[in-house]
Formats: structure tokens, C-alpha cells, sequence
């Protein structure tokens, strides 16, 4: 498996700097100075290859939003965000791709997209209220957010970060503050957490 993992930390390189329509299976190889088969063999095709990159992605960028759970929350939120500015300005195509759900409409990309989402919603409702099982108001609301911060990140990588990482952080970390407020008072149940 650490073969596998090395292709893959490979086509995190090539996806990042090349579209999936520019690369080849050919070109892949001889980037990674493999036979061909040998992807072949680990993924099946060039777009199973292209599936476990975007899983690999995924997987970082969610595991970073939930670690650091020893932190204060105010801090734990400003981390994580950090953290996934940070993933979006260092892998813009693979966030480009996670983000808008792939090449044309790709129901695999969408459905490790949702699986994000949700992960993400899960840690930030975990985060506030101690629980990740919250009602339908309360998740949409963290998901309007949420789609917010993607919309954000995308304009921010797209203007070659005209703006400073710290400014938009604060920026989104203040959005959250804002949307928790608004959730309690539809909610009263799930008061936003104290201000820091």
C-alpha cells in the first residue's frame, strides 16, 4: 500500500498544475516513472485514479477541521479555517474540483463533496453545541455558511490572494460567530457558544 500512497501523493502534484483532460495515463507514468500498469493495477483507470486523489484531499482537509479539539473554541475555529485556507491557496485544483463536484457533472465528485460538507457541519455543530446531531434549521444554516466560506475561498485563490490569509480568516470566523447568533435566535435551544 505505500506504493499506492506514493502515486497518489504524485497525482496530487500532477492534478494540482494540470487539468484531468490535459493528462494522459501515459503522462502519468512517466511523471511518476512507473509502467502504466502499475496505476492500472492500484486503480483500474485513469478516472479511479483521479477518484482516490480527490478522496485523499478530502480526507486531509477533513481531518484537519477536526483536530485540535484540545484547543479554546474561538481558537479551535480560527485553526481550522486557517487550516483550510491554507489546503485551498497550497492544492487549488484539488479544491477547485472537491468544490465545484468535478469534471461536468460528476455524481462520484458531488457525492465525496456532500460527504465533506457534512463532515464539516458535523465538526462545526460538535464545536458549538458539543453534539453533531442537530435539527434541520440549525444545518442549514451551518451549510449556507459553509457553502459561504467555499464561495469565499474560490474568489480568494482566484485573485491571487489579493487579500492576506488572516484578513479573510477573520473575515469568515466572524461570519460564523454571526450565523451562530442568528441559529439561536430560531433556535433557542442551540445558543451560540459565549464570545471569547
Amino acid at each position: 500500500m505505500a506504493r499506492r500512497a506514493e502515486l497518489i501523493v504524485i497525482g496530487r502534484k500532477l492534478f494540482a498544475d494540470t487539468s484531468y483532460d490535459a493528462l494522459s495515463m501515459d503522462d502519468i507514468a512517466r511523471q511518476a516513472r512507473v509502467a502504466k500498469g502499475l496505476i492500472y493495477y492500484y486503480f483500474k483507470s485513469k478516472r479511479g485514479y483521479y477518484l482516490a486523489i480527490i478522496e485523499d484531499s478530502v480526507a486531509d482537509l477533513v481531518e484537519r477541521a477536526g483536530s485540535d479539539t484540545e484547543l479554546p473554541p474561538t481558537e479551535r475555529v480560527q485553526r481550522t479555517i486557517d487550516g483550510y485556507l491554507r489546503y485551498a491557496e497550497h492544492h487549488q485544483a484539488a479544491y477547485r474540483t472537491i468544490v465545484s463536484g468535478g469534471v461536468g457533472f460528476d455524481a462520484e465528485v458531488h457525492a465525496i463533496r456532500d460527504g465533506v460538507r457534512e463532515a464539516m457541519i458535523g465538526t462545526i455543530a460538535d464545536g458549538a453545541y458539543g453534539r453533531r446531531d442537530v435539527p434541520p434549521l440549525v444545518r442549514m444554516a451551518l451549510l449556507g455558511w459553509l457553502c459561504s466560506v467555499e464561495g469565499v475561498t474560490l474568489d480568494w485563490i482566484g485573485s491571487a490572494q489579493a487579500l492576506a490569509r488572516d484578513t479573510v480568516r477573520d473575515f469568515l470566523v466572524r461570519t460564523l460567530r454571526e450565523t451562530l447568533t442568528v441559529i439561536e435566535e430560531f433556535e433557542p435551544g442551540f445558543p451560540a457558544p459565549p464570545r471569547a
